[in-house]
């Protein structure tokens, strides 16, 4: 992997203060190189990613004569790497020609005019047609034009420890009907297990963005009374945003709902101490501490979690299969289809001032030729989202309980990924803060949201 040539710009991206980086580099650049910038974990075990763009690197260097790839791996936790990708996109003297974009931010970065919409060069691909449908989804803004290709995506559900359910009394194939049967779970294990963190449930401004995915809407999309998902079902009313009107909804009785679950978990001390529920690096001690080391019973998180079990994985773990069990994630009162899931994913997005977008286009191409995406969907412990990759036999046993996560995936909703999704999902991080620390109650941060959610987005009163 080559370095950061330039001190200045390595400069710029240890601090956010600066609105426009300016003296690092040339606008364009080597017209032979392409700038490819991602995402590196904080944890220094975990480069995955790391090691399969060098992988990726070599190929393209060698089938591709004369040009280059230069890996510009930007340290930080999730929120901060989205902040510091707008801030270099901002100028051609620092834009990456290639960007990974989680699709949470994609239709944002669009609005400000930093993405290059990708539409014709998607026409010509014969590889695209092979793409899900639902994979396709978060990568189109709301402009009707897409601007990234998915390279996986995933689901969430349950995980939890089939060896503290023994000592607890519960049983090995728990299958949770409601949110009530998940909290009588965890009021089990903390009572008859002392020291054992009962359940995890993403909260609060550190974590970021898996508060609001992978925690509070998790809840909020298993609140509605309409038919809810599943194959060839409607949808059903969304809690958080009226697609219809295009309005943000405020006043909702789902999200009061949403809140008290995660007010509940705090207040009977069901969950961790709110000070490492709040650590922005809580994703990294439930998967590498917490559950191996049979410190926490229940967990409510991804499929991606046994990435870091393997042999290779950040906390090699053998027995995870024998011991971790797998649940689908309930309504709040069973309502049909009886279990919710939310997807998302990330992309591989061309800046909109780069100036090699044809030969950034070849490195989209190669790194997701069939082969590779089999290889990145493996490595990183995604779920497909090609139809090749997901019916050739490696995915389909490269990890005990692929199988469970691949079937929630009819059940998954999408982010309302929208210009000012990321302050929404910033008001829902304070909002469950507040509840889970008890500086506020229930109404009182709902409040508090409504009216931050007025300050910047259109709203419409009285959501479901």
């Amino acid at each position: 992997m080559r370095p950061i040539r330039s001190a200045c710009l390595a400069a710029a991206l240890a601090v956010l203060a600066a609105p426009l980086l300016t003296g690092c580099g040339d606008p364009g650049g080597d017209p032979d190189t392409v700038k490819v910038v991602y995402q590196r974990s904080t944890d220094n075990k975990y480069r995955i990613m790391d090691d399969y763009l060098a992988a990726v690197k070599k190929e393209f260097e060698r089938t591709h004569p004369g040009k280059r790839l230069r890996l510009m791996p930007v340290q930080a936790a999730e929120n901060d790497y989205a902040t510091k990708v707008q801030q270099m996109m901002r100028s051609p003297r620092t834009a990456p020609d290639l960007v990974r974009e989680d699709s949470a931010v994609l239709d944002s970065d669009v609005t400000s005019g930093y993405l290059r919409p990708l539409d014709d060069k998607l026409a010509g691909w014969r590889d695209w047609p092979r793409y899900l449908p639902a994979a396709k989804e978060p990568a189109r803004a709301e402009d009707g034009r897409t601007y990234g290709v998915p390279d996986g995506t995933d689901t969430r559900g349950l995980w939890f420890n089939k060896e503290l359910f023994a000592r607890a009394g519960l049983p090995a194939d728990w299958q949770p009907r409601t949110w009530q049967d998940v909290l009588d779970a965890a009021r089990t294990v903390g009572h008859r297990l002392p020291g054992v963190i009962p359940f995890h449930l993403y909260t609060g401004k550190g974590p970021g963005e898996a508060t609001s995915m992978q925690g509070f809407e998790m809840l909020l999309y298993g609140t509605g009374k309409g038919p809810g998902m599943g194959p060839g079902k409607d949808p059903g009313k969304d809690p958080l945003y009226d697609p219809a009107r295009k309005k943000w909804l405020t006043g909702s009785r789902s999200f009061r709902d949403a809140l008290a679950f995660v007010r509940t978990v705090y207040a009977e001390r069901l969950g961790p101490d709110p000070a490492d529920a709040l650590d922005p690096n809580v994703s990294t001690r439930v998967g590498t501490d917490w559950l191996p080391s049979g410190k926490l019973a229940i967990a409510l998180d991804g499929n991606w979690l046994p990435k870091l079990w393997e042999r290779n994985g950040a906390h090699p773990w053998p027995r995870w299969d024998r011991v971790m069990g797998r649940a689908a994630f309930p309504t709040q009162d069973g309502a049909a289809p009886g279990r919710v899931s939310l997807s998302g994913g990330w992309t591989w997005a061309i800046s909109a001032r780069s100036r090699k977008a044809d030969l950034a286009w070849q490195v989209i191409e190669t790194l997701q030729s069939r082969r590779n995406a089999l290889d990145w969907t493996v490595r990183d412990g995604q779920i497909a989202v090609r139809d090749d990759v997901a019916a050739d036999p490696v995915y389909r046993s490269y990890v005990p309980g692929i199988d469970f996560f691949t079937a929630l995936m009819p059940y998954a909703r999408h982010r309302p990924a929208l210009p000012v999704y990321p302050q929404v999902s910033g008001a829902i991080q304070e909002a469950t803060e507040a509840v889970a620390t008890g500086n506020a109650s229930v109404a009182e941060a709902a409040r508090d949201y409504d009216e931050a959610l007025r300050s910047f987005a259109d709203t419409a009163e009285a959501g479901p």
